[in-house]
């Protein structure tokens, strides 16, 4: 009788391995999906005034030194919430940027994507900041965020 429980489930784990290698090969096999079609909205002013703008603010204003009569006051996220506030405004950003390179939006494949990269890659620098809880990076990180947004603004911005 101990045998034939032995059979069965040496039966049952070769079968499992046949199982878990057919799906492997299924799921390599099974075509790609599309991804779903977008239809831009926003202009690249509405984008700027209305995500950019108020989320960059957000980065910038977060970490602070003031030096006054009174003494020095250090300022930056205490709390995890304000921590998550900083992080939330930091993937704005980068989602801004991938707004910015969406359809007519681009203004041309040269200059405009690597600005808006530029400033996906400040943003990804603040949002790591910000899940370390690191206020110097969220600082030199809101630097890069603003020489993005300069460089840019120097070079296409209208009215």
């Amino acid at each position: 009788m101990r045998h034939w429980f032995f059979l069965v489930g040496v039966l049952l784990y070769v079968t499992g391995i046949g199982f878990a290698i057919a799906g492997a090969r299924a799921a390599r096999l099974a075509p790609a999906v599309e991804a779903p079609m977008t239809n831009p909205v926003a202009s690249v002013r509405q984008i700027m005034k209305g995500i950019v703008a108020p989320n960059a603010t957000v980065v910038f204003n977060s970490v602070s030194t003031t030096v006054s009569f009174k003494g020095t006051e250090e300022k930056f996220p205490r709390t995890d919430e304000e921590w998550e506030e900083v992080g939330n405004s930091a993937a704005a950003l980068i989602e801004s940027g991938n707004l910015l390179l969406m359809g007519s939006r681009a203004v041309d494949k040269g200059e405009w994507v690597k600005m808006s990269q530029a400033m996906i890659e400040s943003g990804k620098a603040a949002l790591k900041a910000t899940q370390d809880k690191n206020a110097e990076g969220v600082l030199a990180a809101s630097e890069q965020v603003n020489m993005s947004c300069d460089g840019c603004h120097r070079r296409y911005q209208r009215g």
